[in-house]
């Protein structure tokens, strides 16, 4: 099989040859797909969901060719929603995903589908110091169990739990839990959300739309005369300085966060590191790390001492989630 990187469609022409894998990291605002073809990494393409009314007709314009036309012999998936019986309904966008019927339709040998976080999970034993960037605290804990937290289109979670045979990786919807106000402006904050949401949890506002849901929040109560803005406007005049009320949410997102990742180390023992993915942070860590993170991650009362000594640490690599697939490949010998 001879494959070709590519940014959009028509990723790959094949012709048999040695076995090759299907990798795809698939979330509410982008599609990621690569191949594994006899243990190397190739055609990896980067695609926008919305440009799809269906996940078929994404995988078909990446792979390319006509279904079981030569193309890969197993697929493993990581999909941004609840797997249920190998089937997963995406979260924020109308996408489904079917393990059984794309194994029909491609004539595929084995089809894995996992939540997008758990593949996460997988890949964080194999991020070195080149991958990361450490938010405070000391030294992993061997042995001890890692968190993964995410914000992006939704807020993501997974948990790696160390044992004598390697990991165990747990998918979580902690994202989906409630939110806790650190202050009386989050208090107002969280208000103005409850009036709009009903029940306002942590993804409302940790995650793309969320920081747009705060933006709007804190122009509301500040009486801001100001037009509904992207995310990724927000957190450009945050960090270029030239919007008060945007640097006001992203502060405030970088503090909730912080609150949230520490609930999670609490939660778990996660003295094994907690560990942020999703794609908002990774393009300012420098704003995350001067942010006030840290001491919120570090501020619970009693156990302050104990946080003290977690380390949490920035996922600096887009490729995480195909790390994470791969590695799961190798433990369950799948494909």
């Amino acid at each position: 099989m001879v494959c070709r990187g590519s940014r959009g469609n028509a990723a790959m022409k094949a012709t048999p040859s040695g076995r090759t894998t299907l990798l795809a990291d698939i979330g509410g605002t982008n599609a990621r797909f690569a191949l594994l073809i006899d243990g190397t990494l190739c055609a990896k393409a980067h695609m926008s969901v919305k440009d799809y009314a269906t996940f078929q007709q994404a995988l078909a314009a990446y792979l390319g060719i006509p279904a079981k036309a030569g193309g890969p012999d197993h697929a493993i998936l990581a999909a941004s929603g609840v797997v249920q019986n190998g089937r997963c309904a995406l979260t924020n966008n109308s996408w489904v995903i079917d393990a059984e019927e794309l194994r029909r339709t491609y004539g595929l040998s084995t089809v894995r589908l996992i939540n997008d976080f758990e593949a996460v999970a997988w890949a964080l034993p194999r991020l070195g110091p080149n991958s990361l960037l450490q938010l405070g605290g000391q030294q992993r804990l061997p042995g001890a169990p890692l968190a993964a937290i995410g914000p992006g289109t939704g807020l993501g979670m997974a948990i790696s739990i160390p044992h004598a045979g390697g990991h165990i990786v747990l998918s979580s919807e902690g994202g989906h839990s409630t939110i806790a106000s650190g202050s009386l402006r989050e208090d107002a904050v969280i208000e103005h959300l409850r009036q709009r949401f009903g029940h306002v949890s942590a993804e409302r506002v940790l995650s793309g739309a969320g920081l747009e849901n705060l933006h709007d929040a804190v122009a509301t109560i500040d009486r801001a005369a100001l037009p509904k803005r992207r995310a990724t406007d927000i957190t450009r005049a945050a960090a270029d300085g030239t919007c008060t009320t945007s640097r006001s949410a992203v502060d405030m997102f970088c503090g909730m966060l912080g609150s949230v990742a520490g609930n999670l180390a609490l939660a778990l023992n996660a003295r094994g590191g907690i560990f942020i993915g999703g794609g908002i942070l990774r393009h300012m860590p420098d704003y995350l790390a001067a942010s006030q993170f840290r001491r919120r991650f570090e501020e619970k009362g009693r156990l302050q001492k104990f946080l003290q000594s977690i380390p949490a640490y920035l996922i600096l690599d887009d490729d995480a989630a195909f790390i994470g697939l791969r590695h799961l490949m190798e433990v369950e010998g799948l494909g």
